[in-house]
């Protein structure tokens, strides 16, 4: 399997419109030979573990960096990894992060406010264009729900979802959109965060749910492990996560998303690894080769 992947990579690579930017190929490469493959036990540093099931991969951090910079975007070190799909027919990715934000206090997510929590969306993704219009970004703005957020207690796993498109553009624009998942933990959070399009993120919300349930943290890292008398207690509470927290990171993610509504395909092609689908892919013949 392994070194079917490797093959069909390099031969996409090859005929890629990128294919002179040897910086590309070389983390496509790197992010090929790294790649996990499920069904297997996805180590997250010391926080957790992800049963990834069949059908997906994972890409290890280091790789996933290496890939997300020679794309053009700017990656912290929260970034854990990158899970895509197999199926050359889906183009979505979920970005892996975990943040170090000390535990975090779920008490507002008794009575918090859907209209009020979109606004501070809205507002967090203007603060994030200022800085995207100093480095000519194009900015981008929140459009709505498309899942309000919900929070469980019992699991400590929160779930939003909000629609986006460039700023200005007409009400028919193609519009992205990033499913978000947290699990927390002690010490901090796991975000597994689902970057799509609204033609298909209905199919996908069982997806990103079922990756979310997959995931567990170790023992002495849960959510219930808190220890009062010497654990630190995040400065914020589990709304900022949809609020000003999150804006920064939905406005990354959006950057992603723009560069892989052109090279999804390339990707998920060379992770299912098919010859027939290399064919379809070279020969134009599906309606994703003719927008590639």
């Amino acid at each position: 399997m392994k070194k079917l992947f490797m093959a069909v990579l390099a031969l996409l690579c090859s005929s890629w419109l990128w294919a002179s930017d040897p910086a590309i190929q070389s983390a496509y490469q790197a992010a090929a030979k790294a790649a996990q493959h499920g069904p297997a036990e996805i180590g997250l540093i010391d926080q957790a573990k992800l049963k990834l099931p069949a059908g997906y991969a994972f890409i290890p951090q280091a790789e996933a960096k290496t890939l997300m910079v020679a794309m053009g975007n700017s990656v912290g070190d929260d970034l854990l990894g990158l899970i895509m799909p197999e199926d050359e027919q889906q183009n979505w990715f979920i970005d892996v992060s975990y943040e170090k934000s000390g535990y975090i206090k779920d008490d507002d997510a008794k009575d918090w406010d859907a209209a009020e929590l979109l606004t501070s969306l809205k507002e967090g993704t203007e603060e994030t264009n200022k800085m995207r219009k100093e480095r000519g970004i194009p900015e981008f703005e929140v459009i709505g729900w498309v899942e309000k957020p919900t929070y469980e207690a019992a699991s400590h796993r929160l779930v939003w979802s909000a629609n986006t498109r460039d700023k200005g553009a007409s009400s028919d624009a193609e519009q992205g959109v990033n499913y978000n998942t947290y699990a927390l933990g002690r010490e901090g959070y796991i975000s597994m965060n689902l970057v799509t399009g609204m033609s298909t993120v209905e199919a996908e919300k069982p997806i990103a749910k079922q990756l979310l349930a997959a995931l567990e943290f170790n023992d002495g890292k849960r959510y219930s492990d808190f220890n009062a008398s010497t654990d630190k207690v995040a400065e914020y509470g589990l709304a900022a996560l949809v609020g000003g927290v999150a804006a920064k990171k939905l406005g990354l993610l959006a950057v992603i998303g723009a560069f892989l509504a052109k090279s999804a395909k390339l990707i998920g092609l060379a992770l299912v690894g098919g010859f027939a689908a290399i064919r379809r892919f070279l020969g134009g013949k599906s309606d994703d080769s003719a927008q590639v």
